[in-house]
């Protein structure tokens, strides 16, 4: 084995290892977002908004569900601050199950995790496709001063484009032709959303993730060996970017990440 594939191997063990976390990936049970009082499914209490607008949410449960916010069992009214808080939340409702609020233009949702969740249960492993050198690709990059913002389709958003801001433009390109795509800010890093033509066939539908940076002299290193699968892979509950047009590549990328899988072989999520 050579050390890029021993390399490979070792971020495939780590992936593999993160997705059956307490918060990771295949944990997540639901998302729901709170506009009025309600109940949320899988969990006890009445949830509504902050009558002020401020972080987070107000549960409303008695001491008998079992509940805690921040280590203080609810017995009335209470306080979950949104992960847009300086000191964010955590509700726990059982051994195994526990939340925290999430925050988006304004409005705040649950995010409800089970560590003994089914997903994690029946959790198989992540599929993939063999190391392939011909699959690392130079590109080059030029950035864009200020940026620019492109916009970007989500899984559960019905076509509302969401703005992300695109620090630079890559060009890449494969047998001949080029290719100008786009990747957005994740941290220190750029992230690429893509699909190709294995996108529905090989791999999961939806896409695929890879994280990239620039080098200092002004070309970027796309190594598709380390496309990811997209955290709505692993569970429905997660609303996951969608590639814009000029991302979705007419050709077969067999790199990286392919599907999720059961521990039987079949697809996790059918």
């Amino acid at each position: 084995m050579s050390d890029a594939e021993s390399t490979l191997a070792t971020f495939r063990e780590r992936r593999d290892l993160a997705a059956i976390q307490p918060a990771g990936p295949l944990a997540l049970t639901n998302t729901q977002w709170v506009d009025m009082e309600q109940t949320i499914w899988g969990v006890p209490g009445t949830w509504s908004p902050r009558a002020d607008g401020g972080s987070g949410l107000i549960v409303r449960a008695g001491l008998s569900v079992g509940m805690s916010v921040d280590g203080v069992p609810v017995d009335g009214e209470a306080l979950v601050r949104g992960k847009d808080d300086d000191s964010p939340s955590t509700v726990v409702f059982s051994d195994t199950v526990t939340g925290h609020v999430i925050a988006s233009d304004g409005s705040y949702a649950l995010r409800v995790w089970d560590s003994n969740s089914e997903g994690i249960q029946n959790f198989g492993g992540i599929d993939a496709f063999p190391y392939s050198p011909e699959w690392v690709i130079t590109g080059t990059w030029t950035e864009i001063p200020g940026g620019k913002s492109v916009g970007f389709e989500h899984l559960k958003d019905e076509g509302v484009a969401r703005d992300e801001v695109v620090p630079g433009e890559i060009t890449l390109s494969h047998e001949g032709v080029d290719y100008s795509i786009a990747a957005f800010k994740a941290g220190r890093a750029l992230q690429l959303v893509f699909s190709d033509a294995t996108s529905g066939d090989s791999s999961y539908s939806v896409g695929r993730f890879l994280f990239l940076a620039p080098n200092p002299d002004g070309t970027i290193t796309l190594d598709f060996n380390y496309a990811i699968l997209p955290p709505c892979a692993f569970s429905y509950a997660f609303n996951c970017p969608l590639p814009p047009a000029q991302n979705r590549f007419p050709f077969a990328i067999e790199a990286g990440e392919k599907n999720v899988l059961a521990k039987d072989g079949s697809l996790l999520h059918g």
